[in-house]
């Protein structure tokens, strides 16, 4: 059988790409609801689901470059005065 061309471009290429994307946009979408279950498990157990997610993202990072960014995100609070000051004396 011929291969189905529409101005130059394989057709059939085409829709297999499509369909294929199609698939995994299912599966995706699946998966997704698979994770939305399991935060709301653990919420139901008493953990903070915002939490979790900081510790999943935290978790994909180098050690040193999680360290850096808390270590930011304190001087910045401190700075907005959202914690309290340092002891000078110290």
């Amino acid at each position: 059988m011929a291969e189905t061309k529409v101005f130059g471009v394989s057709a059939d290429a085409l829709k297999q790409y499509v369909e294929k994307i199609e698939h995994l946009e299912l599966e995706k979408a699946e998966i997704a609801g698979f994770i939305k279950e399991a935060y709301m498990e653990a919420k139901a157990t008493g953990f903070d689901p915002k939490i979790i997610r900081q510790v999943i993202r935290d978790r994909k990072l180098d050690p040193k470059e999680v360290d850096e960014l808390e270590t930011l995100l304190i001087m910045y609070k401190r700075a907005l005065g959202m914690l309290p000051e340092l002891d000078k004396a110290a």
